[in-house]
């Protein structure tokens, strides 16, 4: 078993697991666990959008470049500094370390899950291919 799938399974194990005592228990913090999971995978596939569009940024202008990381950094950096002021330096400090976990855990499984798919499609589309060859050659 891959390494990247070990770690999918123990993160939403540990997700899960954290969401369920929250709930079970009627724990105030179910709700900002909810939230700052979603926010999470979010921050993950945005990751994984910004790092595919920096490798397709090869052979394009320096103007197209430099607007990308414009734009990119306009809305980024106002976001994380509201983030950062009105959410998390607002919110009760006993929540704060469990929330940053389970956001983290989500981070951290969106990102393998993706890599997961992709590895899934990938392997498909060479059997796929592989196969209409064979299926071209006998012909």
């Amino acid at each position: 078993m891959k390494k990247s799938y070990i770690l999918m399974i123990a993160t939403s194990i540990a997700a899960l697991f954290m969401i369920l005592k929250a709930f079970l228990l009627n724990e105030d913090i179910k709700f900002f666990l909810l939230t700052f999971f979603a926010i999470g995978t979010g921050l993950a596939l945005l990751r994984l959008f910004v790092n595919n569009s920096i490798k397709k940024m090869k052979g394009k202008s320096i103007r197209t470049k430099i607007l990308f990381f414009a734009v990119l950094l306009g809305f980024g950096l106002p976001f994380q500094a509201w983030f950062r002021k009105n959410v998390l330096f607002s919110m009760d400090s006993s929540y704060l370390v469990e929330s940053i976990t389970i956001m983290v855990i989500g981070l951290i499984f969106m990102t393998t899950f993706f890599g997961y798919v992709s590895d899934k499609r990938i392997k498909r589309n060479t059997v796929e291919n592989h196969i209409a060859k064979i299926d071209y050659s006998e012909e």
